[in-house]
């Protein structure tokens, strides 16, 4: 028996459809090129993915998204800087609620005095507790820069 779908994955899919009925072609567009890399992930790897894998795909390509919208509006490719916008706002649908600064920094804190962290050799360590904590919901090159400044004090 197939275990249970990720609720992330069904909701994806049931966008699809909407967008599918809706005839609204560049929402239909980006949801396939996500339950894409969903599936190649799935296929590769021979798993079903949890929400929190699928979080780690959307963020990825949210980070992609970005990186090319700067990279078009640099080039004044205000055409190609449009789709990417677009696609951005449907793939950031389907990410968490953003934390603040303020709970960011308060996770952090919590983070270094439950591993006993008081170095930048243990930057790792706390990393790797706050990483499941924040996917998604932070932004974890700014988290690592913020938990480097903690652990020099």
């Amino acid at each position: 028996m197939p275990a249970e779908a990720s609720p992330l994955k069904l909701t994806i899919q049931d966008n699809v459809k909407a967008a599918m009925r809706a005839k609204d072609r560049v929402r239909l567009v980006t949801l396939r090129t996500i339950m894409a890399e969903i599936k190649q992930i799935e296929v590769d790897k021979r798993v079903d993915l949890t929400d929190e894998g699928i979080l780690t795909i959307l963020t990825k390509m949210c980070k992609q998204r970005r990186d090319s919208l700067s990279q078009f509006e640099n080039a004044g490719r205000t055409d190609l800087a449009q789709i990417e916008i677009a696609e951005l706002a449907v793939i950031s649908e389907f990410m968490p609620t953003p934390m603040t600064d303020n709970e960011i920094s308060a996770a952090i804190a919590e983070t270094i005095t439950q591993t006993g962290a008081s170095s930048p050799k243990d930057m790792g360590v706390v990393m790797n507790m706050l990483r499941p904590k924040l996917q998604g919901k932070a932004d974890m090159g700014a988290v690592s820069g913020l938990v480097k400044a903690a652990l020099t004090v």
